[in-house]
């Protein structure tokens, strides 16, 4: 019988060990690197003023991939409110809300080194939180 999709879910975002888990584990490694390496490269002048159009659909590419990614968490748990007062999951949400916030507020900008974040969660694919 096959799984629920709620446990397939689980298991593929939460559990490292099965192939899909892996699979899921590398794209997010490396989605998170290349997203750090936009924030660094954007926070350039003269890398932004040459390509900054292209840094910021990149930029909301990752937003709307990791905003995925977190409802896909979410919707996944059994307690969607427990993990989202949890370390990582405010971790990931913060890792997102700048780039939306930075659309209604003026001066939010500014908010956009918050992005950085993201390098946490990596810690998180390593299991490496017990560190």
């Amino acid at each position: 019988m096959a799984k629920p999709w709620r446990s397939l879910l689980h298991e593929i975002i939460f559990e490292a060990e099965t192939p899909a888990g892996k699979a899921f584990d590398v794209v997010l490694i490396w989605s998170i690197i290349l997203s750090v390496t936009t924030v660094v490269l954007e926070s350039v002048n003269s890398v932004r003023l040459t390509y900054g159009t292209t840094l910021h659909a990149i930029e909301w590419f990752f937003t709307i991939l990791f905003t995925i990614e977190y409802i896909l968490r979410l919707l996944s748990v059994k307690r969607a409110l427990g993990y989202a007062t949890s370390f990582f999951g405010v971790v990931d949400l913060l890792a997102v809300l700048p780039t939306y916030v930075s659309l209604f507020v003026s001066g939010g900008q500014y908010l956009l080194t918050i992005r950085i974040l993201r390098l946490l969660r990596i810690f998180r694919v390593f299991k490496l939180t017990t560190y």
